[in-house]
């Protein structure tokens, strides 16, 4: 079954169209939203948690239509924006238990049975009395997807969850995101091409606000299959010199080339060329 199906999806703010005919589907699993400054993501991210609604074009959430069903839907779902806007002097605990009331968790004993359940999830179980304005920045993401946790959603939207984070928090993070993608929808925004590798069942790339690839992380990796090679000068569409003092080059190699072994980034930067050379949002 498809959690989420976005069809011909429209989005303008002003005269600029954030959204320009998106149409991709996703089921159960983790699936990552990949793409630049601009293209989308965000915006697309808030339309799938019902906080912004279609210009024009459907969209169809746990088989439901928010134009007509906002509240069944949110009801089901958990959304970690890019700024989730902490109440920095509340405590963990009283932060999500502060959002399970706005989730209709009225049930004092049983709310409290579930906050404390969400914050050991995500392993803040010994901090949950501490000021969230005293936790690290990992720390106050992991209360982000706790709270996003909330009531077992069937489908989870994540906007950058691990942007300025370091390696081991990202590890960390990336382990708690598998574990919520093995029995519910997830869908991860991100700009980290090796969250996407490390994570992801599917992708999918969007491109000045329309989808220019859907499918696997190995899918995407190929687009780049005998277009990455090593030489001595800079060569291809898209190169850049590594730390052996070799060019890395994309696109259009030539006969004699000392091909490499794409990866991932390498299919996604062939994929959207100097769009994707910026860091995403």
């Amino acid at each position: 079954m498809n959690t989420v199906v976005v069809t011909n999806v429209v989005k303008s703010y002003g005269r600029y169209r954030a959204l320009d005919g998106l149409s991709f589907t996703t089921g159960p699993g983790v699936t990552g939203l990949l793409g630049p400054n601009g293209a989308g993501k965000t915006t697309l991210i808030r339309m799938l948690a019902t906080v912004l609604t279609v210009d024009s074009g459907t969209l169809r959430l746990l088989g439901r239509d928010p134009s007509a069903e906002r509240l069944p839907i949110r009801r089901r779902l958990g959304y970690l924006p890019q700024e989730p806007g902490f109440h920095r002097s509340f405590t963990v605990f009283e932060f999500v238990d502060y959002v399970a009331i706005l989730k209709e968790l009225t049930d004092r004993r049983e709310r409290h049975d579930e906050v404390r359940r969400v914050i050991a999830e995500v392993g803040l179980a010994a901090v949950s009395g501490k000021r969230i304005r005293a936790l690290s920045g990992g720390m106050r993401r992991r209360v982000g997807i706790a709270q996003a946790l909330l009531g077992e959603p069937e489908l989870v939207l994540l906007d950058e969850p691990t942007a300025g984070l370091d390696p081991e928090q990202r590890l960390r993070f990336r382990d708690l995101i598998s574990r919520i993608g093995e029995n519910r929808t997830v869908l991860l925004a991100t700009h980290q091409t090796e969250d996407v590798a490390a994570l992801c069942g599917r992708v999918v790339v969007l491109d000045q606000g329309r989808c220019a690839f859907e499918g696997t992380p190995e899918e995407l990796r190929r687009v780049a299959e005998g277009q990455v090679w090593l030489s001595p000068e800079r060569s291809g569409m898209l190169s850049w010199r590594t730390g052996e003092g070799l060019f890395r080059n994309i696109g259009g190699a030539p006969a004699a080339a000392r091909l490499v072994e794409p990866t991932i980034e390498d299919g996604y930067l062939l994929l959207l060329g100097d769009a994707a050379v910026g860091v995403g949002s």
